[in-house]
């Protein structure tokens, strides 16, 4: 008759505890692993932060140093034009003075003319020091970036759109317009059978209406 195995119970217990051990060493190893892979997310999501931050901040620098160049280029910019008034008012006073039939042919006149002629290139010359130019206009082709056309005038001598009088000067701080020049430009000369012909066009509109 086989003899019945008698089990022992403190093996089994031992079995169990090895077992367990076994199955907490995993699960440590799975929570390592995972540990680790959150690890990397993390430094991989502040490089991202790290990289926009730093993008960020280049193109504040860049701004701040466009403003800051704008800012000294042109900073003068408003003022600059303000001091074009002193200009225009000198230009003015020169024509009145002339337009004098008191002193018309007169040495005061000539004396005047001479002194503010003194001050007129004193200020041109200084506009100039501060980057500040007058735009060309006599006998130029008219530029709308820079011209502002105020009347036209018959001229058969000109070709059709060049500039022919200046009545106010304009000008150039560096790239930038302070002020277009205020001008008058030539046009066609329109010969006699031309205005016969519109005018009888038009005599005809004005019957009909």
């Amino acid at each position: 008759m086989e003899k019945e195995k008698v089990i022992d119970p403190k093996k089994i217990k031992d079995d169990e505890k090895i077992k367990d051990e076994v199955n907490n060493s995993q699960e440590n190893n799975n929570d390592k692993e995972t540990k680790e892979l959150s690890l990397e997310d993390k430094i991989k999501e502040l490089e991202d932060k790290l990289v926009r931050s730093y993008a960020e901040m280049e193109n504040q620098r860049r701004r701040y140093e466009k403003e800051k160049d704008d800012a000294f280029d042109y900073g003068g910019f408003s003022f600059a034009r303000e001091s074009l008034n002193l200009i225009d008012n000198l230009e003015r006073s020169r024509t009145s003075l002339e337009n004098d039939e008191k002193l018309k042919n007169t040495d005061a006149l000539k004396k005047i003319k001479e002194h503010l002629d003194i001050v007129y290139k004193d200020m041109i010359s200084i506009l100039k020091k501060n980057n500040i130019e007058p735009i060309k206009s006599i006998n130029e082709k008219l530029d709308p970036n820079l011209h502002q056309a105020m009347m036209e005038v018959e001229d058969e001598q000109k070709e059709p759109g060049t500039i022919v009088q200046e009545i106010q000067k304009g000008f150039m701080m560096k790239d930038r317009l302070l002020r277009p020049s205020l001008v008058c430009v030539s046009k066609k000369v329109e010969k006699k059978q031309e205005m016969d012909k519109k005018n009888e066009e038009f005599q005809q509109n004005k019957e009909k209406n």
